[in-house]
């Protein structure tokens, strides 16, 4: 077993090895015009691209070469990553605050692969037993056997759930639209002010609707306000009863559950060793294995797995997390790069970035290290994106010409999720172009030549010259996929939840953990009894106005 203490000590002081030291001199000395001299060299894309899990990523348009990679390298050998790993995958407790270990990988192990997971033989069993149990039931409500209390099929599946239990599923049941079950709708409430679950009532028929409540305590406020509502609004429509037939829960909290009224076969497990926004392998993932089925559900966790036997086994220079990870922190660390941008090319991805928002900015949204010290630099990467035409024709403006430093990922399967496939080449074209334009640039030398070719006179064209020059030089990666099914997309998501593990381990913070996200809540209570005339907290500015003007 890894000795976890033995790491933390190790990987204390991030700014004080010799490899951090030789990168900060490298980032000082490149040149202005590193994508000239870069990008067109032999074998460019060849020493800068690397395939595994069906995934391709092409790193080519980065500030580096082979020196500055291998210095990544030892950085990531500095900060002890492989015994990182190790640790990881052995089951120690990597949530140093909480002292848990972080086992989501355990959840999309096939029935032969808990052996180096570190669980016991009986937890295993119990995974794989909530495993079978949940896809049988998702194949029931696919095939009309598991019925509501009228004794109709559902037809209306609402996920009621915040946060991981909500921005995973989403995203995963949008991108993956076009192999859900026909004749079913998917619905997601997470929001607290009520807009969500008002439209559900209002278009939904009681007797076809299934309500997921997915909450590990069962007392998330979000949560458990809107599934209060539901339970009330079926209870009205279809008596007490029902709440056993149109209710099922994923939680730990078996005294609430029974306080709700569900069913004892409507109950599925979570562990406490699984986090929020990695717990989508579970059954908090029953929405999506609802629409995939048995069978497209075991894809996507073996798209997950295949990646995990990389990350783990691949050499550091070769691996597809370790390599996104180390150019995150050049880019951000080293060179100033203020933001991230996730860019897709596949209409069907639109809701990725804001599943990676949670996913890294929670994980990575850290100020100090394990060992509770100040961190010497910038950690998580304030990260934001959308669909990559529709953002050509909004924020690309300001990437291309403003004054932002930022690095981008696009993001595509080179076969279109529709069968409009002349449309998808047009999107990748695009994709390949903007790439370009973000690290090439277009310099005054080139915006003259083409205003000569229009015939404008000189003095017109130098006025010109400065409002269309593009300073160029922002680094991107590009991701590929053949096609965007159930195993590329568990891929994906693995791929990134590496990722930020691999930061984490470098800046030397607890990705784990979420203490940021619990003091708004608290400070929420009082608030609320303020509002209602309930208590006596002083409402701040806009809060007295709320409460003059609220009907």
């Amino acid at each position: 077993m890894t000795d976890l203490d033995q790491l933390v000590r190790q990987t204390s002081g991030m700014r004080q090895g010799a490899a951090w030291k030789a990168l900060a001199a490298r980032a000082a000395a490149l040149p202005a015009d590193w994508p000239a001299r870069l990008l067109d060299a032999p074998g460019r894309f060849a020493a800068c691209s690397r395939e595994a899990a069906g995934l391709l990523l092409d790193f080519s348009r980065h500030p580096v070469d082979d020196t500055t990679l291998g210095l990544l390298v030892d950085l990531a050998t500095e900060r002890h990553l492989p015994g990182w790993i190790e640790a990881l995958f052995d089951g120690a407790p990597v949530n140093t605050t909480e002292g848990r270990p972080a086992l989501h990988m355990a959840l999309r192990s096939p029935l032969d692969g808990f052996g180096h997971f570190g669980l016991s033989r009986e937890v295993q069993e119990e995974v794989l037993a909530e495993r079978a149990r949940m896809l049988v039931f998702a194949e029931a409500v696919r095939r009309g056997e598991r019925q509501g209390a009228t004794g109709k099929p559902f037809r209306t599946i609402v996920n009621i759930g915040i946060g991981g239990s909500d921005l995973g599923l989403v995203m995963a049941t949008e991108a993956l639209a076009p192999r859900l079950q026909p004749g079913l709708d998917f619905r997601f409430v997470s929001n607290i002010d009520g807009s969500q679950l008002a439209d559900v009532m209002a278009t939904a028929d009681p007797a076809t609707t299934l309500f997921i409540i997915c909450s590990k305590s069962f007392s998330t406020l979000e949560t458990a306000l809107n599934a209060d509502t539901a339970r009330r609004w079926i209870i009205d429509q279809l008596g007490e009863a029902a709440i056993a037939r149109h209710f099922v829960a994923v939680s730990t909290n078996a005294a609430a559950m029974d306080r709700f009224g569900l069913a004892p076969d409507a109950r599925f497990r979570i562990w406490d060793w699984v986090g929020g926004r990695y717990s989508m392998w579970s059954a908090i993932g029953l929405a999506l294995a609802i629409g995939l089925g048995g069978h497209g559900f075991r894809e996507f966790l073996a798209g997950g797995e295949r990646l995990d036997r990389h990350f783990r086994t691949a050499p550091l220079r070769d691996n597809l997390p370790v390599l996104l990870g180390l150019l995150a922190v050049w880019n951000q660390d080293f060179l100033g790069a203020e933001t991230h941008a996730v860019l897709p090319y596949d209409g069907r991805l639109h809701r990725f970035a804001a599943y990676l928002q949670q996913l890294e900015m929670e994980s990575n949204g850290k100020g100090v290290t394990h060992t509770g010290d100040p961190v010497a630099g910038p950690t998580g990467a304030i990260l934001w994106g959308e669909p990559g035409s529709n953002a050509q024709h909004s924020f690309f403006q300001l990437l291309h010409q403003g004054t932002r430093r930022f690095t981008a990922d696009f993001i595509a399967p080179a076969n279109g999720s529709s069968r409009l496939a002349a449309q998808h080449l047009e999107g990748l074209a695009n994709m390949l172009a903007q790439a370009e334009a973000f690290v090439r640039g277009h310099g005054p030398d080139e915006v003259r030549a083409e205003l000569a070719g229009r015939g404008l006179a000189p003095a017109l064209q130098e006025r010109l010259v400065p409002h269309r020059v593009h300073p160029g030089g922002h680094a991107s990666s590009i991701l590929l996929c053949r096609e965007l099914d159930p195993a590329a997309l568990g891929a994906l998501v693995a791929l990134y939840e590496h990722k930020v593990f691999v930061q984490a381990v470098v800046w030397g913070i607890n990705p784990f953990d979420q203490w940021g996200v619990e003091l708004g809540k608290r400070l929420a209570v009082p608030m609320h009894a303020a509002l209602t005339g309930e208590g006596d907290a002083r409402l701040p500015g806009a809060g007295e106005v709320i409460r003059a003007w609220r009907r």
